[in-house]
């Protein structure tokens, strides 16, 4: 992506996630350690701009230059694996929200309707 247009850390993590259709959504813990490691091997340098590091290309980063990872996901993943994976993970920030703000009675009725909900997904497996 730095050879596209220079970039912040946090731009790079959404912008990953973006094109990987949020399969890889890398934290920052893993960014700004690699982004520093491209830099002392001169790969990258970053410039400061309103208090973030705006990284960027060198020549010698651009000769090292190949083609993205994400790629080679678009090709391996179908289409509803990311409509499933968003489920997922909407599903699972609802019982987030429940765990920590819910009542007694609304933790049981969640995990009633988790445990069958995994049940029914099991079924549709079972079906062929």
């Amino acid at each position: 992506m730095l050879a596209e247009r220079p970039m912040h850390g946090y731009e790079i993590i959404q912008e990953i996630a973006k094109r990987t259709g949020g399969v890889w959504s890398p934290s920052p813990g893993s960014v700004y350690p690699t982004l520093q490691m491209l830099a002392d091997e001169g790969l990258v340098s970053a410039l400061e701009e309103g208090g973030k590091k705006l990284f960027t290309l060198t020549e010698h980063g651009r000769a090292e230059h190949t083609a993205p990872p994400w790629h080679d996901i678009d090709i391996q993943l179908d289409p509803v694996d990311g409509e499933l994976r968003t489920a997922v993970r909407l599903l699972g920030a609802a019982m987030e929200q429940i765990s920590h703000a819910g009542t007694p009675e609304q933790k049981t009725r969640a995990a009633e309707l988790y445990n069958e909900l995994r049940r029914k997904l099991y079924a549709i497996l079972a079906e062929e």
